[in-house]
């Protein structure tokens, strides 16, 4: 029997540290959790305000783009009106043109219209002669001429001239000894130019 309880002892506190042992490392655990617990809340903590920190910059930049597309609309709002307005001003100006674009030239012609008036009154009167009539007839032709110059309408009298098919329109060919071939005798006609453009051709008669 004695031989038998130092075996018996030894089990015992064998199996009491493997107690001790086992209750130290479950003593351990609920720090060991605790610590997880922690560590976890902190990982949300920061994934919380990562998300609304990102939030807020989405926000922002929503903000931003907003007022950018505004300001883009006023931009476009006021160029159409501007484009509305100068369309407008375009169609005046050209309806002004076409109402007054003889203004000018029908001033000019004023001048020739009272040197006709005072023409016909000195051929009306008691002293009136032929002489005085022609002088007053062939001022008033050069008032004109100059009015229509001034416009750019030139005259076209080319007598002594070769033919020239481009202002000249021939009524008829004759022969003429003292006239060199293909050249212009008289002018039936006078033509006209605008600015170098053929506004009527000169009617001519055309030595063979």
């Amino acid at each position: 029997m004695s031989s038998e309880q130092p075996q018996i002892k030894q089990k015992k506190k064998a199996r009491s540290e493997k107690v001790n042992s086992a209750n130290g490392e479950t003593s351990s655990e609920p720090g060991e959790v605790a610590g997880k617990v922690d560590i976890s809340d902190q990982a949300e903590a920061e994934t919380n305000a990562e998300i609304e920190s990102s939030d807020e910059n989405f926000e922002q930049q929503l903000l931003e783009a907003q007022a950018t597309i505004k300001d883009y609309w006023d931009q476009i709002i006021r160029l159409k009106a501007e484009m509305e307005n100068s369309v407008k001003r375009t169609s005046r100006d050209i309806e002004n043109a076409h109402k007054f674009a003889v203004r000018n030239f029908a001033e000019s012609l004023l001048p020739v219209l009272d040197s006709m008036e005072l023409g016909q009154s000195a051929a009306e009167g008691d002293k009136a002669n032929l002489s005085s009539i022609v002088e007053g007839s062939q001022m008033t032709m050069s008032m004109f001429l100059q009015a229509l110059e001034k416009h750019g309408l030139r005259q076209i009298n080319p007598v002594g001239e070769s033919f020239n098919p481009d202002q000249h329109q021939a009524i008829s060919m004759i022969d003429d000894k003292n006239a060199e071939s293909n050249t212009v005798i008289s002018v039936m006609q006078k033509g006209f130019l605008l600015n170098d453009r053929l506004v009527r051709p000169a009617m001519v008669v055309v030595a063979k």
